[in-house]
This record gives structure tokens, C-alpha cells and sequence, in this order.
């Protein structure tokens, strides 16, 4: 299945019915008095979070959606049938955006969870709601209010406790490969990742963390170079963001430093707050370093960046060093999670972070 995370859609609440003007008419009941009915109300547009569905392909070839009006009200008492709603299945983690203003009007993060997008409009009053002891006989009727009308745009946002951050062929693919379910395309190219890969790491039992891979960045990303920042807002609600670098490039002429501080530049350009999220080192193919070069040249990697935070030496391939990177990135997912939640809901086994 393709792979959509952007699309624009027009929603159409259904009008409500029509009031109804009418009299009982029984046999030696001359003067029966008013019957006419309400309206019934005009179906709404609902979005359900389906946690079965990962892309919005759907919503690419399908764009508007309609709910049926509400039927009139009839003589004899009887109100209008409500018109049937229309219920929008989406991806969790979609965000659904007022394409004419840019304000943020739901999100789906919890499987199962059902809002209204656009309401069905009421139904209009029969004659029968203005009977009085003065107004006997009454005519008056109002018509079904309108449903609502929006036209929306729905960006999805994939929810992963950790992303994977690097160049082009730095082995993120492999990595997520070796710690997880997750079986992503992988050759000895650049970009065989085209779209985000989500990936669950079993730590132990009932532990696990969910981990997205995403297709390589590049210097220039903000000007169109590469695949663009096209695919970096699944990273905004991610808690740990990991840099894999490639330690040892098959170009002589490449350095591994100036690539990792691309990659951060172009990450700052993007967004200040995806800048700022935990940002871990990880360095990578150490297998096709020499065993008595490894250290001088991790040492020598780590001085010349400057980098003040957790560095990881690791060989995806082989898979050497990535159980203890998975222990820490769990107890710092962990860790988070627990941040978190109020008081009242932590769970004791887990004390607060330092």
C-alpha cells in the first residue's frame, strides 16, 4: 500500500428536516388541533481512530464526504427520521487542520477514539411546538438549520517513542532491522528508505518501545535537496531522537563530522523544538573499522563534533553493542513516560527521573 501522510478533504454535514404544518383531521373531531412534526437532525461526520491503519491513501482519491440530511416532519404527530452520519476511519496520530485558517481542530492519539468534525443541523419545529392557550390554531413552522461545512486537512503524525536521525546508507535501516519486528528495505544505495518504517523493540515482558526509521536527510533538505524535510514532522512526537552515523564511509573524501552537523543543522532549520528534544549519538558500522583503530577514531570523532551526550558504539549488522543501546533507550523512554503521568497515576515500581 502506498504510503500517504498528507491530504486535503471537503466534509459536509447533513442539513436538518423541515417543520411540518398540519392539522388532525378525525372524523367528529372537527377542530383536532395542530400535528405537525419536527424535523429530524442532519447526520454528522465522525473520525475514528483505527489503529489497523497506518497511511491516508484513502482520503487521496476520496475527498468529499457527505452526510445525508434529516428528514422532514410529517402531519400526525411523527417527527423526521435523523439523518445517517458518515464515520471517516483515519490513521491514530492524524491531526486534522482547518485548511483555510491552519488551526488545529482534533487529534487522534488514542486507538478507538471518536470525535465529530462537522455537525448535522437541527431539525426545524412543527407547528405542533407553538400551540398555546392563545394560539390554537398555529402556522407557524421553521425550516432544518444547515449542517455544518469545513474543508480540512489531515497530516499524519506517526507515534513512535524513538526516531532514528542520519545520512542516507548510515545503517538506520539495518538497525531498526536488528532491534525490532520491523523489516524495511535495505541495499547498498542511498535512499532505499522512501517512507517512514515503525518498528516494536521487546525489551522483556510487557516491555517494549516503538521505534520509527526515516528516510535518510541531507544537507540542503530545507531547499528541496534529497526527500526534503517531507517526512520529519514524525519525529515531533517521538521522546528521543537517534543520530546513527556512518563511522566509516566507503569515500575517503567524506567526514563523518561535517555530515552529523548538517544533519543538525538541517534539523534546527526545520523546527526549534525537534532541535532541542534528547538527542543521543550513535555510531555505526564498527565492524568495518580495524579493532585497533576503533577507539582513537570514535575519540577522535566525539572531540572534533563535541558532543556532550550519550554516545553508542555499535555494528548493526552484527548487532554488536545494540542490547546495551536498547536497555538504555528503554529506561529513558520509561523514564519519560512515568514524567509524564500526574502523581496519582505512577506506577511505584518506576521511581521519578533525576
Amino acid at each position: 500500500m502506498k504510503f500517504v501522510d498528507e491530504a486535503f478533504i471537503d466534509v459536509a454535514a447533513g442539513d436538518g428536516g423541515n417543520g411540518c404544518v398540519s392539522f388532525r383531521h378525525e372524523k367528529f373531531k372537527e377542530f383536532g388541533g395542530p400535528d405537525g412534526g419536527d424535523g429530524g437532525r442532519g447526520g454528522h461526520v465522525l473520525a475514528v481512530a483505527d489503529p489497523n491503519l497506518n497511511t491516508l491513501v484513502d482520503f487521496r482519491f476520496a475527498r468529499r464526504h457527505e452526510a445525508k440530511r434529516g428528514q422532514h416532519g410529517m402531519g400526525s404527530d411523527m417527527f423526521g427520521a435523523a439523518g445517517q452520519d458518515v464515520t471517516l476511519r483515519m490513521p491514530v496520530g492524524t491531526v486534522i487542520t482547518d485548511a483555510e485558517t491552519g488551526e488545529v481542530l482534533f487529534e487522534l492519539l488514542t486507538p478507538g477514539e471518536t470525535i465529530t468534525i462537522a455537525k448535522g443541523g437541527d431539525g426545524g419545529f412543527g407547528n405542533l411546538r407553538f400551540k398555546s392557550s392563545i394560539n390554537r390554531a398555529p402556522r407557524q413552522k421553521t425550516p432544518g438549520w444547515p449542517g455544518e461545512r469545513k474543508s480540512l486537512k489531515l497530516e499524519l503524525k506517526v507515534l513512535a517513542d524513538v526516531g532514528l536521525l542520519g545520512m542516507p546508507n548510515a545503517g538506520k535501516s539495518t538497525l531498526i532491522s536488528a532491534v525490532s519486528n520491523a523489516r524495511p528495505r535495505i541495499a547498498d544505495y542511498p535512499f532505499t528508505t522512501l517512507h517512514p518504517n515503525l518498528g516494536v523493540v521487546r525489551v522483556g515482558p510487557e516491555q517494549s518501545f516503538v521505534v520509527a526509521d526515516l528516510p535518510g536527510l541531507i544537507e540542503g533538505a530545507s531547499e528541496g535537496a534529497g526527500l526534503g524535510h517531507l517526512f520529519l514532522r514524525h519525529l515531533q512526537r517521538t521522546r528521543l531522537l537517534l543520530h546513527v552515523v556512518d563511522l566509516a564511509p566507503f569515500d575517503d573524501n567524506v567526514d563523518p563530522v561535517a555530515q552529523a552537523r548538517a544533519i543538525v543543522a538541517e534539523l534546527k532549520k526545520y523546527d526549534e523544538a525537534l532541535y532541542k528534544k534528547p538527542r543521543w549519538l550513535v555510531l555505526n558500522k564498527l565492524d568495518m573499522v580495524p579493532a585497533e583503530e576503533r577507539e582513537a577514531r570514535v575519540a577522535d570523532f566525539v572531540r572534533r563534533l563535541r558532543f556532550k551526550g550519550p554516545v553508542f558504539r555499535i555494528s548493526a549488522l552484527t548487532r554488536e553493542g545494540c542490547e546495551p543501546l536498547v536497555q538504555a533507550v528503554y529506561q529513558h523512554v520509561k523514564a519519560e513516560q512515568v514524567a509524564a503521568q500526574p502523581p496519582a497515576e505512577r506506577d511505584p515500581r518506576f521511581s521519578d527521573p533525576l
